[in-house]
């Protein structure tokens, strides 16, 4: 899918996360100091967009990942003048590292890029098929919202 969208001209930029390898907060819970918990989550998010770089060279994608935690000879340090000429030329640009910082989510990373990058639209995709009441997986009595708007979520 990614390759039919650069194929398409449109620029792409993701924003990876590393919850099937790793959960900071998760481990918090468990006595992990919480900030030694999200570095390992932010590494985590880096290999996994060292994976998805690897998959899109293999199809032919011309593809960065940058970290906004410097790991010189791994990957490429996040700059966002940086990340848009990449963009520009065409390459896909895998952001890992989250925001750089503990505490903050994947998604927050995920609108800060946007906002930094300029994007046209964030999109999130994940695991689960849509908005729920609560957690899916931990709680399967969960209910599917069929449609949301903001006020409701600020509720």
């Amino acid at each position: 899918e990614v390759k039919e969208l650069v194929e398409l001209g449109v620029q792409v930029g993701v924003v990876i996360g590393g919850g099937n390898l790793f959960r900071g907060a998760g481990l918090a819970e468990a006595g992990m100091n919480r900030v030694v918990g999200d570095h390992m989550g932010m590494l985590a998010t880096v290999m996994n967009g060292l994976a998805m770089r690897d998959a899109l060279h293999r199809a032919y994608v011309n593809a960065r990942v940058m970290s906004a935690i410097p790991l010189k000879g791994v990957c490429d340090d996040y700059n966002w003048a940086d990340a848009i000429r990449e963009l520009r030329q065409g390459r896909v640009v895998i952001f890992s590292a989250g925001t750089g910082n503990p505490f903050f989510t994947t998604d927050s990373a995920a609108c800060l890029r946007g906002i930094e990058i300029e994007a046209d639209v964030v999109l999130k995709a994940t695991k689960v098929d849509g908005v729920f009441t609560a957690d899916p997986v931990a709680n399967p009595d969960a209910e599917l919202y069929d449609k949301l708007c903001y006020a409701e979520v600020l509720d």
